[in-house]
């Protein structure tokens, strides 16, 4: 028995899957909701990268077509163990989702109208949003170094949001700010 509980601590396969497996089974609320738990997993626990490599790794996530998660865990299973890594850690984001989403067609129709069901959903929408702007705190905390930048990001967030500007739009202004702010600045961005 002890043989077999240390194979499955030492295999890195087994850990890359159970790990992703965790996170879509536990993650509610999409792709944004898993960064704070996965950098928890990835750094703190497994230490597998470290908090920039995370930054990175959800850069490139986000900027590939699909779904972030399958994207994050595909990447971060590429860069431990190769393409065996990438499929393994992508199985075990995926499995959980297809398998709840499989269960829940299964008997929908029977607690569609139900209030304490609608209840249900009204409190996961909740907490997918707290989790979503948390991860959103900590990437502005580490990634914007000055005040320029943080008003930047503000407005950026409000044109979205609140006035519906295409997201497109937004980014294409906020890099021409950036380089007007970093002439003006003579060739860097100064407190």
């Amino acid at each position: 028995m002890n043989k077999l509980k240390e194979f499955f601590k030492k295999n890195i396969y087994w850990n890359l899957f159970f790990c992703f497996f965790k996170i879509g089974l536990f993650t509610i609320g999409g792709g944004m909701a898993m960064v704070p738990i996965l950098e928890e997993k990835i750094c703190d626990k497994y230490k597998w990268m470290s908090s920039e490599e995370v930054l990175d790794c959800i850069a490139v996530s986000q900027s590939l077509p699909g779904v972030i998660a399958v994207n994050m865990a595909t990447y971060v299973g590429y860069k431990k163990k190769g393409l065996a890594g990438a499929i393994v850690s992508t199985l075990g984001v995926i499995l959980p989702s297809f398998v709840i989403i499989i269960l829940v067609v299964s008997f929908l129709r029977s607690i569609d109208h139900n209030p304490y069901v609608q209840g249900i959903l009204e409190g996961i929408k909740a907490a997918a949003t707290g989790l979503i702007a948390f991860a959103a705190y900590k990437m502005g905390r580490r990634t914007l170094k000055n005040s320029f930048q943080w008003i930047l990001a503000a407005l950026a967030f409000v044109l979205v949001a609140f006035i519906g500007i295409n997201a497109v739009w937004v980014i294409l202004a906020g890099i021409l700010a950036g380089e007007i702010y970093s002439v003006i600045n003579k060739g860097g961005l100064k407190e």
